[in-house]
């Protein structure tokens, strides 16, 4: 029965974002023990405290661009224009345009950027995200940001990241920067 329930929601997804969930039905049907412990990931990848939207965002956006070419990135982007995050903002992160940024967005590209980089200053941008939003506007952005990681991985790991493709951001096509220059 739990089976059934969860086969109905990811086609609600499915649905809802145009999303491939073809590695998650897998898992559902070869390890239904493995998706059930997935899906409080899946949770756990709403967590939402302290940090603004904003930040948020642009924390999970950079998680999905470094591990992903495309799908994965497209659904993030959906999710945050669904959440209010200004089209703008999203394309400013997807470009590595910080000068475009406002201040939360900013501070969140940076926090997860500075993180995935492994960049000497971690542990500064660390303390002005804390200043900013206190520990729990920390932890918020490392789920997002490693939550963000978690899911291309896993679907390349098995097997089904096999397509690449543009971005969208209302339709229109807009370039992804992975690396600074």
């Amino acid at each position: 029965m739990l089976k059934y329930f969860a086969e109905r929601g990811l086609e609600q997804f499915r649905e809802r974002y145009d999303y491939d969930v073809s590695y998650m039905k897998y898992m559902l049907k070869t390890s239904p023990n493995a998706f059930f412990k997935f899906a409080k990931i899946m949770d756990a990848s709403k967590h939402h405290e302290a940090a603004p939207l904003e930040a948020l965002y642009a924390a999970k956006l950079v998680g999905a661009i470094i591990e992903d070419c495309g799908p994965c990135v497209q659904l993030v982007v959906k999710m945050a224009g669904e959440a209010g995050m200004d089209a703008g903002q999203i394309k400013a992160v997807l470009k590595r345009d910080i000068e475009t940024m406002n201040e939360d967005t900013a501070l969140g590209f940076q926090f997860a950027d500075t993180l995935v980089r492994r960049a000497y200053n971690a542990d500064d941008v660390r303390d002005v995200v804390r200043t900013a939003w206190g520990d729990a506007g920390v932890i918020d952005l490392a789920l997002a940001l490693q939550i963000g990681r978690l899911f291309p991985m896993v679907k390349a790991a098995l097997g089904y990241a096999t397509t690449c493709h543009r971005v969208k951001i209302d339709e229109v096509l807009c370039d992804v920067v992975k690396t600074a220059a």
